[in-house]
């Protein structure tokens, strides 16, 4: 069975407390984009893994495919698999590539294995393995709250949106990130904004809270989003904690950019 794990952008994400656990409360809009890896699951006489593509860094036992499959393994008993991984998603780019992954794995196993799983059932085997991951399992807009896997219904749609998606190959961690942002809570929610305003009227207000202490470390991303500007965009921003940066055009924009990772009319 091949499918095809796909990324998501942030339509504004506020870091709203710190918790007790060391994790962030945040508030975020998750959209889907089609930009994808390529994942082939077969079954095998004996469990095997391999990957082309982008070179994956880190411990290969580590990778989210391999902990989703021992995951359900441990309650389904599976037989052996042959897993392989066509990395095309750059990592460490805000665009929960590795989340996907992971996700797309269960729901792969899912269909292969014949093992009924509801999507409710899914995605707490998701949130098992990282906040992001639980999103891929529906993989549709939606209103993100808590650390990442509260998820509420909103009524969103870019169709008919030119989107330019920009990876300036910066590596931005995640946790130095969060470590420079002071949480806060916003004067206006990400829900409120995105229900109530065009889009045409977010460019000064739904805003990536990451964006002030990543700009000022890696002001070639802060570059990206003003040249998305200048090219036209209605809106861009940051997505995640970076580095990728993505516009929303009425169409497509006629200026040259550079470091096109992905690039297309919903």
């Amino acid at each position: 069975m091949v499918v095809f794990p796909n990324i998501k952008i942030n339509l504004g994400l506020n870091i709203i407390s710190r918790r007790e656990d060391g994790y962030h409360n945040i508030s975020s809009v998750f959209y889907p984009l089609p930009l994808t890896d390529i994942l082939e699951i077969l079954p095998a006489e004996e469990f095997n893994f391999t990957s082309t593509g982008l070179p994956i860094p880190g411990n290969t036992d580590d990778n989210l495919i391999i902990k989703a499959y021992k995951l359900l393994k441990e309650s389904y008993h599976l037989p052996a698999v042959s897993i392989h991984l066509h990395k095309i998603i750059p990592m460490g780019a805000g665009l929960g590539g590795g989340s996907a992954d992971c996700a797309f794995t269960i729901k792969c196993l899912d269909q292969l294995f014949e093992l009924n799983l509801s999507t409710e059932t899914m995605e707490g085997f998701a949130a098992k393995l990282g906040s992001d991951c639980p999103f891929f399992i529906a993989n549709k807009p939606v209103l993100v709250e808590g650390t990442g896997h509260i998820f509420s219904d909103i009524d969103l749609s870019l169709e008919g949106k030119y989107i330019v998606l920009i990876y300036p190959e910066v590596h931005v961690s995640t946790a130095q990130a969060y470590s420079k942002v002071t949480p806060k809570q916003p004067d206006t929610s990400v829900a409120d904004i995105i229900k109530s305003k065009p889009i045409d009227q977010w460019k000064d207000v739904l805003n990536n809270d990451f964006e002030s202490s990543v700009f000022q470390q890696f002001p070639a991303i802060s570059k990206v989003k003003n040249e998305l500007y200048d090219a036209g965009a209605i809106y861009a921003s940051m997505t995640g904690s970076g580095a990728s940066v993505f516009g929303i055009f009425d169409s497509k924009p006629t200026i040259q950019l550079n470091h096109i990772v992905w690039e297309g009319q919903l």
